[in-house]
């Protein structure tokens, strides 16, 4: 029994691996310039790349097994298997919950099940840790937005395009602004 009891804590178990992961960098010292860059950039085109750049920095996981479950929800959810997507973005929350990109992504899997509701905390939580991570600050502004909630949802629009001007969400500013009247 022990010996099977060692193996389910070795394949995974939330619980076993709580205190294992490592406390994620407070900032990458990549992430300051890029988003200088980005604020900077001279066309759409270009900040897209830096984008992609800022991306890989928050899909980088703290150790190896956080960027397994890390990788594995998203390939889940690219196959549309939410069920997984979600069982590996709670691994992975449960296994490192300081981690911001852990709830945004858990976040994405709710907005694709049609319950910007169930989102909403996550994302709130991805920003709190990361308060750069402008996708995380779309994402909240965008199911603000389904929500009805449209003072909030621009000023979470706001906050994103403060960071990177180039989103292509910034289309909705207009018309959030006019909703709020």
């Amino acid at each position: 029994m022990r010996h099977f009891i060692f193996l389910l804590m070795m394949a995974g178990a939330p619980s076993a691996w709580a205190s294992d992961c490592p406390v994620p960098l407070e900032k990458n010292p990549r992430q300051a310039e890029l988003l200088d860059e980005i604020r900077s950039a001279s066309d759409s085109l270009s900040a897209l790349h830096l984008t992609n750049r800022m991306w890989e920095i928050w899909a980088t996981a703290p150790d190896d097994h956080a960027q397994e479950l890390l990788n594995t929800g998203i390939e889940r959810r690219a196959m549309y298997d939410l069920s997984g997507a979600r069982k590996a973005f709670d691994a992975l929350i449960a296994y490192c919950p300081d981690y911001a990109e852990g709830y945004n992504q858990r976040a994405f899997v709710s907005v694709i099940e049609g319950d910007p509701t169930r989102a909403l905390p996550d994302l709130n939580r991805a920003v709190r840790l990361s308060p750069e991570h402008f996708a995380a600050r779309t994402g909240q502004a965008m199911v603000l937005m389904q929500l009805g909630r449209t003072p909030e949802a621009a000023t979470a629009l706001k906050s994103a395009l403060a960071l990177n001007p180039w989103l292509p969400e910034r289309i909705f500013l207009q018309e959030l602004a006019g909703q709020a009247t």
